[in-house]
Protein backbone atom coordinates (compact mmCIF):
# COMPACT_ATOMS: atom_id res chain seq x y z
CA UNK A 1 0.00 0.00 0.00
CA UNK A 2 1.59 3.27 -1.10
CA UNK A 3 1.70 5.86 1.67
CA UNK A 4 0.35 9.25 0.64
CA UNK A 5 -1.41 10.32 3.85
CA UNK A 6 -1.24 9.70 7.59
CA UNK A 7 -4.26 7.42 7.23
CA UNK A 8 -2.35 5.36 4.63
CA UNK A 9 0.54 4.94 7.08
CA UNK A 10 -1.82 3.68 9.80
CA UNK A 11 -3.57 1.33 7.36
CA UNK A 12 -0.23 -0.04 6.18
CA UNK A 13 0.91 -0.70 9.75
CA UNK A 14 -2.42 -2.42 10.49
CA UNK A 15 -2.03 -4.69 7.46
CA UNK A 16 1.50 -5.56 8.54
CA UNK A 17 0.39 -6.39 12.08
CA UNK A 18 -2.37 -8.62 10.67
CA UNK A 19 0.25 -10.30 8.46
CA UNK A 20 2.31 -10.94 11.60
CA UNK A 21 -0.69 -12.75 13.07
CA UNK A 22 -2.34 -10.16 15.30
CA UNK A 23 -6.11 -10.47 15.19
CA UNK A 24 -8.71 -7.74 15.37
CA UNK A 25 -6.26 -4.91 14.63
CA UNK A 26 -8.26 -1.70 14.69
CA UNK A 27 -7.96 2.05 14.84
CA UNK A 28 -9.94 4.09 17.33
CA UNK A 29 -13.34 5.21 16.07
CA UNK A 30 -13.71 8.58 14.39
CA UNK A 31 -11.29 10.74 12.45
CA UNK A 32 -7.58 10.42 13.26
CA UNK A 33 -6.36 12.65 16.05
CA UNK A 34 -2.88 14.05 15.25
CA UNK A 35 -1.79 13.90 18.89
CA UNK A 36 -3.26 10.46 19.61
CA UNK A 37 -0.86 8.32 21.61
CA UNK A 38 -2.11 5.04 20.14
CA UNK A 39 -3.19 4.65 16.52
CA UNK A 40 -3.81 0.89 16.53
CA UNK A 41 -4.92 -1.72 19.03
CA UNK A 42 -5.28 -5.48 18.98
CA UNK A 43 -5.68 -7.95 21.82
CA UNK A 44 -2.40 -7.69 23.72
CA UNK A 45 -1.00 -4.92 21.51
CA UNK A 46 -0.90 -1.14 21.23
CA UNK A 47 0.87 0.55 18.33
CA UNK A 48 1.78 4.10 17.39
CA UNK A 49 2.36 5.20 13.81
CA UNK A 50 4.32 8.40 13.18
CA UNK A 51 3.74 9.56 9.59
CA UNK A 52 5.67 12.82 9.96
CA UNK A 53 8.93 13.78 8.26
CA UNK A 54 10.78 14.38 11.53
CA UNK A 55 12.46 11.54 13.43
CA UNK A 56 10.38 10.15 16.29
CA UNK A 57 11.68 11.30 19.65
CA UNK A 58 12.16 9.87 23.11
CA UNK A 59 8.87 11.13 24.53
CA UNK A 60 6.80 9.43 21.83
CA UNK A 61 8.48 6.08 22.45
CA UNK A 62 7.98 6.43 26.20
CA UNK A 63 4.30 7.34 25.70
CA UNK A 64 3.55 4.23 23.66
CA UNK A 65 5.36 2.15 26.27
CA UNK A 66 3.22 3.69 29.02
CA UNK A 67 0.07 3.04 26.99
CA UNK A 68 1.15 -0.57 26.65
CA UNK A 69 1.66 -0.83 30.41
CA UNK A 70 -1.75 0.70 31.10
CA UNK A 71 -3.41 -1.78 28.72
CA UNK A 72 -1.30 -4.78 29.86
CA UNK A 73 -0.19 -5.06 26.25
CA UNK A 74 2.95 -5.01 24.16
CA UNK A 75 3.85 -1.68 22.57
CA UNK A 76 5.11 -1.31 18.99
CA UNK A 77 6.18 1.80 17.07
CA UNK A 78 6.15 2.53 13.33
CA UNK A 79 7.77 5.66 11.85
CA UNK A 80 8.38 7.01 8.38
CA UNK A 81 11.32 9.27 9.25
CA UNK A 82 13.12 7.02 11.70
CA UNK A 83 13.99 7.73 15.32
CA UNK A 84 16.33 9.94 17.30
CA UNK A 85 19.26 8.15 18.94
CA UNK A 86 17.68 8.75 22.36
CA UNK A 87 14.41 7.17 21.22
CA UNK A 88 16.22 4.14 19.80
CA UNK A 89 18.26 3.67 22.96
CA UNK A 90 15.18 3.88 25.20
CA UNK A 91 13.20 1.51 22.96
CA UNK A 92 16.06 -0.98 23.13
CA UNK A 93 16.19 -0.69 26.93
CA UNK A 94 12.40 -1.15 27.22
CA UNK A 95 12.15 -3.89 24.58
CA UNK A 96 9.87 -1.89 22.28
CA UNK A 97 9.89 -3.10 18.67
CA UNK A 98 10.70 -0.24 16.29
CA UNK A 99 9.82 -0.38 12.61
CA UNK A 100 10.66 2.08 9.88
CA UNK A 101 8.31 2.41 6.92
CA UNK A 102 9.14 3.52 3.42
CA UNK A 103 6.64 5.20 1.10
CA UNK A 104 5.74 1.83 -0.44
CA UNK A 105 4.24 0.97 2.95
CA UNK A 106 6.56 -1.90 3.79
CA UNK A 107 7.72 -1.80 7.43
CA UNK A 108 11.26 -2.96 8.18
CA UNK A 109 12.40 -4.04 11.65
CA UNK A 110 14.89 -1.58 13.09
CA UNK A 111 15.94 -3.19 16.37
CA UNK A 112 16.27 -6.63 17.99
CA UNK A 113 12.82 -6.42 19.59
CA UNK A 114 11.28 -5.83 16.14
CA UNK A 115 13.25 -8.75 14.66
CA UNK A 116 11.99 -10.97 17.49
CA UNK A 117 8.40 -9.86 16.85
CA UNK A 118 8.71 -10.68 13.15
CA UNK A 119 10.16 -14.10 14.01
CA UNK A 120 7.57 -14.92 16.68
CA UNK A 121 4.54 -13.30 15.04
CA UNK A 122 1.40 -12.25 16.86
Amino acid sequence: MTIRTARDAVASAALYLRWLGFRDVRSPEGPPVPSAAVDLRAPGLVAQVDPTTAPTGLRAVECVWLNGLAASASAVYFALAGYTQEARSRADALGIPLFIMDLTGMPQPLNEAAEALVTAGG
